[in-house]
């Protein structure tokens, strides 16, 4: 998929937000991507999904996990194209961990994967996760990366969308010194 075509699906269904947006890292944006609103679509969901499967597909991963909210359906959905496993971590007591049954082992290959990376703090955060359990990380994926291109997971590090939306520290935040009402659509609280 060409970016051109993942954007126009994100603005067809609303997914492409203006306003004031506090960000899951606590940086702030006058722009958003909602992935979930993309992603209540099964049809947008299995085919931005399988892109990024693409992706991977060579690598034969056994399991795909995610952090929990925002990266669910994407680990379901490239867990599914790739033929693996699809897990996701949650935060007890603040803390990313596999709950619900799930388990990793030394013999599994993972992907990682993401809806939107930002800072990349959950992700790394699931990285950490994969590696507690001795499994192997083959690399990691996102629909959307906002990084600007910098970060670096110390695996390959595949995305369907990078965009550039400026973020702001809340002190120096313009939307915050013209007192416009901020939103915090993240799934981190």
């Amino acid at each position: 998929m060409k970016e051109s075509e993942i954007l126009d699906i994100f603005k067809r269904t609303g997914a492409f937000l203006e306003g004031h947006f506090k960000l899951s890292s606590g940086l702030h944006s006058a722009l958003y991507l909602q992935c979930a609103v993309v992603l209540q679509h099964p049809e947008h969901a299995e085919r931005l999904c399988k892109a990024l499967a693409v992706k991977f597909k060579d690598m034969r991963p056994t399991a795909v996990i995610a952090p929990a909210l925002g990266g669910i359906l994407v680990s379901h959905e490239v867990a599914g194209a790739v033929h693996a496993r699809g897990l996701f971590c949650e935060r007890i007591e603040g803390k990313m961990a596999l709950r619900r049954g799930f388990e990793l082992g030394k013999k599994d290959k993972v992907i990682v994967v993401e809806d939107v990376v930002t800072t990349g703090l959950s992700t790394r955060e699931v990285i950490d996760v994969v590696r507690s359990y001795g499994a192997h990380l083959l690399g990691v994926g996102c629909l959307v990366d906002r990084s600007k291109g910098v970060l670096d997971f110390g695996a390959r590090f595949e995305r369907l969308l990078t965009i550039d939306i400026p973020t702001f520290e809340p002190e120096n935040c313009p939307l915050c010194k013209e007192n416009v009402p901020i939103i915090k659509p993240g799934s981190r609280k």
